[in-house]
């Protein structure tokens, strides 16, 4: 064990799950993972490397019982989905080239402290799994969350910290990163690189600890199954070098992809004759040439498939209002890659009840990204989200997330959803962009627009290397890394680094920074000329929302018997009230404002005090031989004594009054119990 951040990080193994290639159980305060590394011989040849990352929460790691009817735990979660997803980015560069073995990760969250969030523990669990297993790993790989509080960096900061950003950093020996995601409030370029530089020792530690551990449990490996075509097939393919090369050089993706897909069938029949079963030999053959001609020429002729310059962003263009009937839409195109995406405002009853293993809270801002066959020209049937478009949606959910208005301000749930249209590299970034436009057209008064855009690299060496602005997906293809970065003019709010190679080192991420800065500030001026600022009210097809705090004591007036008074002042003013029996806060919706301000009237009255010596227009609810009562305020009521009806005496208060008229009374007392007292005469006088 070892100590990182006052706490204790812990592998051990060889006690529970020992059919496994390797069980591993890491823990990291009250956190613990059970990690296991599977994996099974390639039965059948295939083009990738079959790795299958799940993890999952057992709601009894934080000692409670799942919701619902079914009383167990279903279907993965998002933040399952999210945390597996960044396990696997974590491990999946350091697999062999080429390897084509089933492997499979499994991570059961065993017991969550509240305070330590398991990506570490789970990712350091995985890395320990494969390394100790025979299964062929390149690693281990170390991980180290960052944070900042109190102008200061702290190692893995806990829930209750309240970090100003959260960076998870994953590296392998030699400071050399290969995973970040990142969020924070336009955090400066800077200040990262310094939290970056920061982790790198902490994520040392964590490999050597492994290391350690390794020299005494560890099982020899096996040999990997590895794809690569012959010399002999290799060479043949590359004697149609100069077409592949003319193919790749079509502008426009779809031509680009029906010219590749027929030149590759073209010659895979060519070959198949001389080279029998050899189908998967081949298309590596041609994936590997074909990404060696788009490097050199990247690397030595500064040339793109696009015929771009490296630092070059595709023609943008931005519209807003397109639709009539939503809250708020936008269309973000740029170059072959849209999004339309649309933004709905509801009330606190449309928010997300998130009941996971920490506290029940409401979730008032989601963003849901949607991956259409046709933005790609596929046929492939329509399912629920994947695990990709999941992990996009939270990406550009976090990256608008800091630029939200608190509740106070702007009393909305809020949801995006990202229509993709056409893709052609980094629809996620897309998706921030065009939901920056869609809220400001929606009336929400974010503090910052944001916008994303990924950088790509093209590395012979650390020596020799291009960056790439604006990666399409031929790029992503046959390219070493998508960067994407998303942030304000002030600075970053997300990041979400994927890599091929082992590792960047902080010359590299420094530039790439850099990189996309530039052109982050290129793709807001061009947003700016559609939308400069929220627009000053929201949809008229939007609810209408005003908040009102209603003291403690006054809530079961607002309520009355049976809900008798809430239901009266909803069916009155056609309205939506909501109040939050923990605070007082209320929420007044409905389509109409007037009706809106009336009930907010309503509840005004409901909740106001009396005040001794003011004067109120009542009405008569009972006459007495001594007196008149009035209802002054609506279930305040006070008594008129016969004495303070009038200045001359009255015999019969029946004949000068009956019940339903409205009286103007001044309040002279409130006895002990309550009740006003009022008089006529002296408000008459006044």
């Amino acid at each position: 064990m070892i100590e990182i951040g006052d706490r204790i990080l812990k592998l051990e193994f060889g006690k529970i799950g020992n059919l496994a290639s390797s069980t591993v159980i890491a823990s990291y305060g009250d956190t613990v993972v059970l990690v296991s590394a599977l994996w099974k011989k390639a039965e059948e040849k295939k083009d990738f490397l079959p790795l299958l990352v799940e993890y999952r929460e057992g709601a009894y790691a934080a000692g409670k019982i799942p919701a619902g009817f079914i009383k167990r735990e279903g279907r993965a979660t998002d933040r399952e989905i999210i945390i597996g997803r960044a396990i696997d980015r974590s491990i999946r560069p350091l697999f062999p080239k080429g390897m084509i073995d089933d492997v499979e990760i499994i991570a059961l969250l065993l017991s969550y402290d509240n305070e330590n969030p398991p990506y570490v523990p789970a990712i350091i669990g995985a890395s320990f799994a494969l390394c100790s297993s025979e299964i062929p790993f390149e690693g281990p790989v170390g991980a180290v969350r960052i944070g900042y509080v109190d102008n200061k960096f702290v190692v893995n900061p806990t829930i209750s910290q309240k970090s100003e950003f959260d960076l998870l950093i994953v590296g392998t020996k030699g400071g050399y990163i290969h995973m970040i995601e990142f969020g924070g409030k336009e955090i400066e370029e800077n200040l990262l690189l310094s939290a970056i530089e920061f982790a790198i020792p902490y994520i040392e530690k964590t490999i050597e600890y492994q290391e350690e551990l390794l020299q005494t449990f560890s099982k020899p490996k096996s040999e990997p199954t590895i794809i690569k075509a012959s010399d002999e097939i290799y060479n043949e393919v590359l004697l149609f070098s100069e077409q592949i090369k003319s193919a790749l050089y079509i502008p426009s993706k779809g031509e680009r992809n029906l010219a590749l897909e027929n030149l590759y069938k073209e010659i895979t029949q060519k070959l198949i004759e001389k080279f029998p079963n050899s189908e998967i030999e081949i298309a590596d053959a041609l994936y590997r040439i074909s990404a060696q001609i788009m490097r050199n020429e990247i690397l030595n002729n500064n040339i793109r498939v696009d015929g771009r310059k490296l630092n070059d962003i595709r023609p943008i263009s931005c519209e807003v209002g397109i639709l009539p009937r939503t809250h708020g839409s936008a269309l973000f195109t740029r170059g072959e890659t849209q999004a339309l995406v649309i933004a709905t405002l509801g009330t606190r009853r449309d928010a997300q009840i998130l009941s996971e293993l920490e506290e029940e809270e409401f979730k008032r801002f989601m963003v849901h990204y949607n991956f259409h066959p046709f933005s790609t020209n596929e046929v492939r049937p329509l399912r629920g989200p994947s695990r990709r478009e999941i992990g996009h949606g939270a990406l550009a959910e976090k990256a608008l997330s800091y630029v939200i208005p608190d509740e106070d301000k702007f009393p909305y749930t809020i949801r995006l959803v990202s229509e993709i249209t056409q893709s052609n590299g980094s629809t996620s970034m897309a998706t921030v962009c065009g939901g920056t436009l869609a809220l400001m057209d929606a009336g929400v008064p974010i503090s910052s627009m944001v916008a994303g855009i990924s950088i790509g690299l093209v590395l012979e060496n650390y020596d020799k290397y291009a960056l790439l602005t604006d990666i399409v997906g031929m790029e992503d293809h046959f390219g070493d890394m998508d960067f994407k970065i998303a942030g304000t003019r002030k600075g970053i709010t997300a990041i979400q680094l994927d890599i091929k190679i082992k590792g960047l080192n902080v010359k590299i991420i420094k530039e790439a920074f850099s990189r996309a800065r530039e052109a982050r500030e290129y793709i807001l001026d061009i947003m700016s000329k559609t939308i400069s600022e929220p627009r000053k009210e929201v949809s008229k097809y939007a609810p209408k929302i005003l908040v009102m705090n209603i003291p403690m004591e006054k809530i079961g007036d607002v309520i009355g018997p049976g809900g008798k008074v809430i239901r009266k002042i909803i069916n009155t003013t056609n309205t939506k009230v909501e109040i939050d029996f923990d605070t007082g806060k209320t929420l007044i919706s409905g389509l109409d404002y007037e009706n809106v301000k009336k009930a907010k009237e309503m509840i005004s009255e409901i909740i106001q005090e009396v005040e001794v010596g003011k004067v109120y227009l009542g009405k008569i609810t009972r006459i007495e031989n001594y007196g008149l009562f009035v209802e002054i305020l609506p279930g305040k009521i006070g008594l008129v004594h016969i004495s303070e009806v009038d200045e001359v005496p009255i015999k019969d208060l029946r004949n000068m009054f009956k019940v339903g008229d409205e009286v103007l009374v001044k309040v002279i007392e409130i006895d002990e119990l309550g009740r006003p007292k009022l008089s006529r005469k002296q408000a008459l006088n006044e």
